[in-house]
């Protein structure tokens, strides 16, 4: 049965006997006091593939959430939380609301928005440090978030961006002719060429490396900061053996076979594009690995993934980014086959014939 539902994007796994052996599985310390040198090292890799001067791991998003937003002066904050944001993320902020930041929600994608709302302050508001939260990439708009003109206007109040780049890590690099998706993987910073003086990224490695763990990244001081003061970091372990295990794994195959993946990849998803539009289906724009129907000439989303679902093929049920319109989604991985995809397509023509007949 095709599955088209999983989103770890560069198909990696991580076996077992492909893994370094570890002694001890955690060591029960927190984070805060002590953390494995495996553990250090991978963060400060990721923190240069993503562009930024330190990294720090952390078991999840949540973790890294609950503890970076803990971390960031909450009393003397004010987050400005993008509306499309990754729920998990806005977690974390929440929490940070209740130790005493000022939280507002802007428009999906909109710098103007969040420019406007900080030139506005009055106060004791203004002299608040301000913080954006936004995710990185958006795969039901199928666009980059505008993070140069974020970072611009965050950074004329002093403030920070933080990005939530879970979808991006290890999917979107730098640009090259041929490949949408780029080279090396390095996130949104890389794939948009912005300046990352300002940003701080969060990102679990769990889509784009296929392990479930995250990292913070930023500048030594945030890094720092989230480090000794996250309360996820003073009250929880590091992420244990195995998961650094396979991340240093995931790091070398990325180096080793990245591109070749993510070249693969790309041309999966480009002609699962071809085929579906040729069958008729409005696409949201763009080739990232989440491919989504918008429009499959009046079939109403709930009843395409239905009868996709009769036909064999597993796609995903969803609300986009706006929270309340449904859609159905394909998610393609390097490792899916030109078969695979084929019956994709077919089984949405399919759909889309019988609705014809139907109506």
């Amino acid at each position: 049965m095709p599955d088209f539902t999983s989103a770890t994007y560069l198909g990696l796994r991580h076996a077992r006997d492909d893994l370094r052996p570890w002694t001890r599985l955690t060591t029960g310390v927190p984070a805060a006091l002590r953390e494995p040198p495996l553990s250090r090292s991978v963060a400060g890799f990721l923190a240069d593939l993503v562009g930024l001067s330190s990294g720090s791991l952390a078991t999840s998003t949540l973790h890294a959430a609950v503890g970076l937003f803990g971390a960031l002066d909450p009393a003397g904050s004010e987050i400005l939380v993008d509306a499309g944001s990754y729920p998990i993320a806005r977690w974390g902020v929440e929490l940070a609301r209740g130790q005493g930041a000022i939280v507002s929600t802007i428009p999906h994608q909109n710098p103007d928005a969040v420019l406007a709302r900080l030139r506005g302050r009055r106060g004791r508001a203004a002299r608040r440090r301000p913080i954006v939260l936004v995710d990185g990439f958006c795969p039901s708009c199928g666009r980059a978030a505008p993070i140069a003109e974020h970072l611009a206007a965050a950074l004329e109040h002093d403030g920070l961006v933080v990005i939530e780049d879970t979808q991006a890590l290890g999917v979107l690099g730098v640009p090259v002719p041929g490949n949408p998706l780029g080279t090396g993987g390095g996130g949104v910073l890389s794939w948009t060429g912005t300046p990352p003086a300002g940003a701080v990224v969060m990102a679990s490695l769990a889509k784009g490396f296929g392990v479930p763990v995250a990292v913070v990244a930023g500048s030594r001081p945030v890094v720092r900061a989230y480090q000794r003061l996250g309360a996820t970091r003073v009250h929880c372990s590091p992420p244990s053996a195995a998961h650094l295990a396979a991340v240093a794994h995931a790091l070398a195959l990325n180096a080793d076979e990245g591109d070749a993946r993510r070249a693969r990849l790309s041309a999966l998803v480009l002609a699962l594009r071809r085929g579906l539009r040729a069958a008729g289906a409005d696409l949201a724009p763009g080739s990232f690995p989440v491919q989504t129907i918008r429009r499959a000439r009046g079939l109403a989303p709930a009843d395409l993934h239905r009868r996709l679902e009769a036909d064999g093929v597993r796609a995903v049920l969803h609300t986009t980014c706006d929270g309340r319109t449904p859609a159905v989604s394909l998610i393609v991985r390097a490792t899916h086959r030109e078969a695979e995809i084929d019956a994709a397509v077919e089984a949405v023509r399919r759909a889309m014939a019988t609705s014809r007949r139907s109506a």
